[in-house]
């Protein structure tokens, strides 16, 4: 059987650990691309005002390296590091076992071996649970590779029905080894949805690099707004089955395939806001006309629009960043720096799963899967 490949939000060429899709997207908001502009400043917590030229002096900037972000001032919100944040899986997904390069998982019914640099240790299970796998993914074992799945017993269907957090969707075997979830991010799904409910639904969520808009449905069913934006047009068209699939066509969602950052750059200009901003940014990745993203070369600039963004009853920013040579330290330190003035929490460090022993002698190792800091307001 042929895989579909569904590459990962604006995840071009090897963005997470599994793949992301490529930028290529249709504006539904503008038939113009807007101009690459950089942050705009505030003058309440700004150190100074960039000059007039400084907008073009970013835009060539951003071609060959770093844009960064302007000195705020203000205090730095609270801060909590190091924050381990733990998926244990009994929700419509398991981690059942991991080592020697590979972890054995469960997707709903169907279980699933794939590759795990970071799974460095010998595995628990015999080979024969492993062997049992309804598919295995073969192939480039490199975190950025492409290969095919083999089923060893009956051939799957392209999906199957899946479910967490009470929401449904479809998983589906693609060609960079994901599955159309990412169940670490149950964390910070769990989070949002509690807050959303908290203040009764009247919440605006904007989700960035959406992918197949699990979230964003978890957020519409406990009675949030989302604006959900992946530059993957195949993605948005997962996620659209997956709206129907979970029954909540009438959600309030937009569904919007375009370039993350031109995105939030005409919602800045626009003065739109949100209450709850999910970013999930690629590794790399190249847009329609030749834009570039580099995690650390754009990343500062993003947040900081993001930070203009937050409504002024805001509750939270959440990012995750997934495959890069990095220390949470890195992200968190960004965080505080991008909120200053903002009061707050800034949480920092990393989301792992939890292994769901199957006998009563297997430990429950933990794997780690991305870093990641949330800005909360307390």
């Amino acid at each position: 059987m042929k895989s579909k490949n569904y590459p990962r939000g604006t995840k071009a060429a090897g963005l997470r650990a599994d793949a992301r899709p490529k930028l290529r997207q249709e504006r539904t908001e503008s038939n113009k691309p807007s101009p690459r502009s950089g942050p705009r400043p505030s003058v309440s917590d700004r150190v100074e005002r960039t000059p007039p030229e400084a907008p073009k002096r970013e835009r060539a900037q951003a071609a060959t390296g770093p844009v960064f972000m302007l000195r705020r001032g203000g205090a730095r919100p609270a801060e909590k590091t190091p924050v381990i944040l733990e998926t244990s899986g009994e929700d419509g997904y398991r981690l059942l076992d991991s080592g020697a390069g590979e972890k054995l998982e469960q997707y709903g019914s169907v279980k699933v071996v794939r590759p795990e640099a970071q799974a460095l240790w010998p595995k628990a299970l015999p080979d024969s649970e492993w062997r049992e796998a309804d598919a295995i993914f073969t192939g480039d074992t490199d975190e950025e590779g492409m290969g095919r799945w083999r089923f060893p017993g009956e051939v799957f269907e392209e999906t199957w029905p899946m479910q967490l957090l009470g929401v449904g969707f479809f998983g589906r075997f693609t060609s960079f080894r994901h599955t159309g979830v990412f169940p670490e991010q149950i964390v910070h799904w769990s989070w949002m949805r509690d807050q959303i409910k908290a203040r009764g639904g009247k919440v605006k969520v904007l989700n960035l690099f959406g992918y197949t808009g699990v979230a964003s449905l978890i957020a519409a069913d406990a009675g949030a707004e989302v604006t959900h934006v992946d530059a993957s047009k195949k993605a948005i068209n997962w996620a659209k089955e997956n709206q129907q699939h979970a029954r909540l066509t009438d959600t309030p969602i937009r569904w919007i395939v375009d370039d993350a950052m031109k995105f939030i750059e005409r919602e800045q200009r626009r003065g739109n806001r949100y209450d709850i901003i999910l970013t999930d940014p690629p590794k790399f990745g190249r847009g329609p006309d030749g834009e570039v993203w580099q995690l650390f070369d754009h990343l500062p600039q993003m947040l900081d629009i993001c930070r203009e963004l937050l409504a002024p009853n805001a509750i939270g920013l959440v990012l995750t960043a997934y495959s890069i040579r990095a220390s949470f330290y890195s992200m968190h330190e960004l965080m505080m720096e991008t909120m200053r003035g903002m009061g707050g929490l800034v949480e920092s460090g990393e989301l792992i799963i939890r292994e769901h022993p199957t006998t009563p002698d297997q430990a429950a190792r933990a794997l780690s899967t991305s870093l990641f800091s949330r800005w909360t307001k307390i």
